[in-house]
């Protein structure tokens, strides 16, 4: 396994959020990495359509959509990367007129959602896709991005593939998500967040404007839900307060957590980018 062969010496700066593990990797290694995630999202239970259920669109929705759902106008065209069967684009679904799907996994292949047709296209392993420049309106990429080793040559994919005033959509953590050399349960192998930091100078680098920007997912949130006793927690009054939480505990945003008080800060960040 690829953990065995990373010391702490090597892998100290990229747990310190300076610099991002897999960004630079070589071919060899971005096929590696690639074969392990291929299937890996869907194996941990995304790729049983019948039980499948998105659990997102609130969030989705108050973080991003609804900032740009009125200034997309009609008949678009979208492209979504790991967007398995479409679900994340039922916000703004009536002003689309074609999907297109980025992912790996053969178990989410379906030819449309809500009605309008998917072109579902498997990514190349070095990332580079297939589309002429200014190709899209809106492109979403929400907990994609992490699973991915060469994150900013993805983004500049993004951004070239992105029509002038599109709008491209990231929701990504902002935690190492613990060490990703060792098993986590209900992970990926080689899935680790991207630090804050380092994913807005790759925006700045791709003449992307900031939007709007949003920390979610925070901690007291989820602690919330147990004492509530609510197990479900994609809803609009509770992605709200998860919002309001996790932007009071902003100030903290500590890349590879191992304390309380690291812990009180948001594990993820939505972007809502513009293209100059």
């Amino acid at each position: 396994m690829f953990q065995k062969s990373c010391t702490f010496e090597r892998m100290e700066k990229y747990f310190s959020g300076s610099e991002l593990y897999g960004n630079n990797f070589s071919l060899e290694e971005i096929e590696a990495w690639y074969k392990d995630e291929e299937e890996a999202y869907a194996n941990l239970g995304s790729g049983d359509k019948e039980n499948y259920s998105y659990s997102y669109e609130n969030y989705n929705l108050i973080n991003g959509f609804n900032s740009v759902k009125h200034k997309v106008g009609s008949d678009i065209s979208v492209l979504g990367l790991g967007s398995a069967y479409g679900d994340e684009f039922r916000p703004i679904i009536d002003s689309i007129q074609q999907i297109t799907i980025l992912d790996p996994s053969e178990q989410f292949v379906v030819d449309h959602f809500m009605g309008k047709p998917i072109n579902f296209i498997k990514p190349s392993i070095k990332g580079d896709m297939p589309f002429e420049d200014d190709s899209f309106d809106v492109i979403t990429s929400f907990g994609t991005l992490h699973h991915i080793p060469n994150v900013e040559h993805v983004i500049s994919e993004m951004a070239r593939v992105l029509k002038p005033d599109g709008y491209l959509l990231l929701r990504e953590p902002i935690i190492s998500m613990g060490d990703w050399r060792n098993p986590r349960v209900g992970l990926t192998t080689r899935e680790r967040g991207i630090p804050f930091d380092l994913m807005k100078g790759f925006i700045a680098k791709n003449n992307l404007k900031i939007a709007s920007k949003s920390f979610c997912f925070s901690p007291f949130s989820s602690r919330i839900l147990k004492i509530v006793g609510v197990t479900q927690f994609d809803k609009a009054w509770f992605a709200r307060l998860d919002k309001f939480l996790s932007h009071i505990f902003s100030f903290r945003l500590v890349y590879h957590r191992k304390n309380m008080m690291d812990n009180l800060a948001p594990t993820n960040v939505f972007w809502v980018l513009k293209k100059a």
